[in-house]
């Protein structure tokens, strides 16, 4: 038998029917074993973590077959309690499959300490951006006889004289001693009623 005629024959048109049928069942097979291994359709929805403490989070996701993995910490929050989830990577409720690790990061103890600007002899109008630079606040301003007027002259922290340099937690409140701009200066009294000749 020729090629050309075995090309045309009944045997030819088998043998690609029996093949095609084969690849087909194969790839059947294949889909449904992956569909099968790889929880294909079975989702769980992702718990909402915030302000949970890590471990408590950790319970939760390893209740649902799932795992939490600590990115980083942080810079304080005063919103959320220490230590605990302020974001999650997947966000809640989105489905994920079993198995998938869940993203965080967590809150820091407490604030970190600032290094304190030095402000003695700036006007309060450049100390204040130079505290806010530093993510200090300004407290309570006092003034004391002095020549110039609004000029730093003092840096407390909860009644404790600070110095350029001294650490404090960040967003602490820095109280400040300014000059009144009245030392120098003598005012004059007048008496009332008084004539002169």
């Amino acid at each position: 038998m020729s090629f050309k005629n075995f090309l045309t024959s009944k045997t030819f048109f088998t043998q690609i029917l029996i093949a095609v049928l084969i690849l087909v069942i194969v790839v059947f097979a294949l889909l449904h074993w992956l569909d099968y291994t790889t929880s294909h359709g079975e989702k769980i929805p992702v718990p909402n973590l915030s302000k949970m403490s890590v471990e408590d989070a950790g319970k939760k996701l390893e209740e649902q077959g799932l795992e939490v993995i600590v990115l980083d910490t942080v810079d304080f929050n005063p919103e959320y309690p220490p230590y605990s989830v302020t974001e999650q990577d997947p966000l809640a409720k989105v489905d994920v499959k079993q198995g998938r690790k869940v993203y965080v990061k967590v809150n820091a103890g407490n604030y970190s300490k600032i290094i304190v600007p030095d402000l003695v002899q700036k006007t309060l109008r450049q100390a204040t951006p130079m505290l806010k630079g530093a993510g200090l606040e300004v407290g309570e301003v006092t003034y004391v006889p002095y020549l110039a007027k609004d000029v730093v002259l003092e840096m407390k922290y909860k009644n404790k004289k600070l110095k350029a340099g001294d650490k404090v937690q960040k967003a602490s409140k820095i109280d400040l001693v300014l000059g009144d701009g009245k030392a120098g200066y003598q005012e004059e009294e007048v008496i009332e009623g008084q004539i002169n000749p």
